[in-house]
């Protein structure tokens, strides 16, 4: 069975430091470093997309890993975008990648995002024949995929594909048991198969760090020190099988954070897991959408309108529990900052690209109504 020993904490490049508010004008000064805290501790897995900041995560891992350290100190994950037009593609892609990373294999290669009619899509022209083919020649040493679909879904590739060495599941105590995302539901089945899982989104995007007061609160009474991050990453790390834990590091007091507990690694004990359970509550009652901020639904909008902006001023609503004048001024001027330039909510034209892909499931298009109704 593959397994990863002390490295346990995986450093996303998805929501890097970035300059003028620009998606793919990432801060490599600064990202290099975060990579330099995080090596320093030793960790090493490093993990990027192809779509990620408009194409320009692979660069800056190119610029701020390949280029500043030796190819045996580190690990190096990349996906195989889900939108390959055909089989031609995938060698574009491919070969696109390693000169972006500026490497001449990776150690983890995936199909990224797989759901349903991607799964057929990649059935039809071959795509899980040509990430067994890139193992088998050397250029990548182990194959998986990321997923969002049903349990019923994942058992069925696992049972079709006994090649892939591992896989890479959004879980997270808040998605333990929705039901949408059926996280525990996925746990048990890669389990069944005794395959390795990779855990991303184990913060939610952000979500499980920017909590209601109310769940600050709770964790303030415990008895010992602790934050909000380390208990979501060690509630993932604490489980059965699962390899490593991602975390999408934004910043270097992030990367300090993390590396902190996730160093001297502790499962999470009685009192952490009660508290988790009074956190989901809470959260349940204050936050609406569940949004992870990962940015897949902005890609796709015709709009422009900035989805996971307007979610979160949506959110701050609910959680912050105030109904007055001053609040309200306050909201609708963070929803004509979001705005400006870019698309209001109600210039959705419910075309549904976004649910397409969003990870989370949500009703983007309905949620649209309400926030052009409550902001406009």
């Amino acid at each position: 069975m593959l397994e990863l020993s002390g490295v346990k904490l995986g450093f996303g490049f998805m929501r890097l430091p970035i300059i003028e508010n620009d998606p793919a004008n990432i801060d490599f000064a600064y990202v290099n470093g975060m990579v330099d805290e995080y090596i320093a501790n030793g960790f090493s897995y490093f993990e990027t997309a192809y779509p990620y900041h408009n194409g320009m995560s692979e660069t800056a891992i190119k610029k701020c890993l390949v280029e500043r350290y030796d190819r045996k100190s580190y690990l190096l994950a990349d996906k195989m975008p889900p939108e390959i037009r055909d089989k031609e593609w995938f060698d574009i892609i491919f070969k696109r990648q390693l000169e972006r990373c500026g490497v001449k294999s990776f150690d983890f290669y995936l199909l990224h995002s797989l759901k349903k009619p991607v799964i057929a899509k990649y059935e039809a022209i071959g795509g899980f024949d040509y990430i067994k083919m890139l193992k088998n020649q050397g250029y990548v040493k182990y194959i998986g995929f990321s997923f969002h679909d049903t349990p019923e879904v994942l058992d069925a590739v696992l049972n079709s594909h006994p090649e892939m060495d591992f896989v890479q599941l959004q879980i997270n105590y808040l998605d333990m048991d929705s039901p949408h995302i059926k996280a525990r539901a996925c746990y048990e089945v890669a389990r069944s198969y005794n395959k390795p899982i990779i855990v991303m989104e184990p913060i939610k995007g952000g979500g499980l760090v920017d909590i209601p007061e109310e769940a600050k609160l709770v964790i303030k009474s415990m008895k010992d020190t602790t934050s909000a991050a380390s208990l979501a990453i060690r509630y993932a790390a604490s489980m059965k099988g699962v390899m490593l834990v991602l975390s999408g590091m934004s910043s270097k007091e992030q990367v300090h954070e993390n590396v902190s507990y996730m160093k001297t690694f502790k499962p999470l004990n009685n009192e952490e897991y009660e508290v988790i359970e009074k956190i989901i509550l809470i959260i349940k009652q204050n936050y609406k959408i569940q949004c992870t901020a990962c940015r897949y639904c902005v890609g796709d909008c015709v709009s422009r309108i900035p989805i996971p902006e307007l979610f979160s001023i949506y959110n701050s609503i609910q959680s912050s529990g105030r109904n007055d004048r001053s609040a309200d001024m306050i909201h609708k001027i963070r929803y004509n900052t979001a705005v400006s330039g870019k698309g209001k909510a109600s210039d959705c034209i419910k075309c549904g690209k976004c649910e397409y892909t969003c990870p989370q499931h949500i009703s983007v298009r309905s949620y649209m109504d309400d926030i052009a109704k409550k902001f406009e």
